[in-house]
C-alpha cells in the first residue's frame, strides 16, 4: 500500500513539475535550458521535479512581495476608455432620439388641419380664393 502511495505521489509531482516547466517563459528559467529541465524532471524521479521547483524557476515577484497585480482595469466599469465611449454613446442616442422626436412633431404639425378644418394657412395654401 505504501509503495502505491509513493508511486502516485511521484507521478503527481512529476506531472506538476513538468507542466510548470513547460508553461514557464524562457526568461524565467534558471540554470539550464528548458529542454534540459524537461529531461531532468521526466528521467530522474523525485530529484528532478523537486530540483525544478526549488532551483529551476525564478519565482521572485518584481516590485516586492505579495500577490502579483494584473495590469490594467479589472472590469469594464473600471476602464476609463470604456466609460467614456459608453457616455458618448448614451449622449449620441439621446441627441438622435430628441432630433427624431422633434422631426416627428414638425411633420405632424404640418399635416394637421387648421382650426377651420382646412389645411394650415401657414403652409401657403389659401382655400378662400378658390
Amino acid at each position: 500500500m505504501a509503495r502505491g502511495i509513493l508511486a502516485v505521489l511521484s507521478i503527481a509531482l512529476t506531472v506538476f513539475a513538468l507542466a510548470d516547466c513547460v508553461q514557464t517563459e524562457d526568461e524565467k528559467i534558471r540554470g539550464l535550458p528548458k529542454w534540459a529541465w524537461i529531461v531532468l524532471v521526466v528521467l530522474i524521479p523525485w530529484v528532478g521535479p523537486i530540483t525544478w521547483l526549488f532551483v529551476g524557476k525564478d519565482r521572485s515577484v518584481p516590485g516586492g512581495g505579495g500577490r502579483p497585480r494584473r495590469q490594467g482595469p479589472l472590469a469594464p466599469d473600471e476602464d476609463p476608455d470604456f466609460l467614456r465611449r459608453l457616455d458618448e454613446d448614451i449622449r449620441r442616442e439621446r441627441r438622435e432620439r430628441t432630433q427624431h422626436d422633434q422631426d416627428e412633431q414638425g411633420v405632424q404639425g404640418e399635416d394637421r388641419p387648421g382650426p377651420d378644418g382646412g389645411s394650415d394657412p401657414a403652409a401657403g395654401e389659401d382655400d378662400r380664393g378658390a
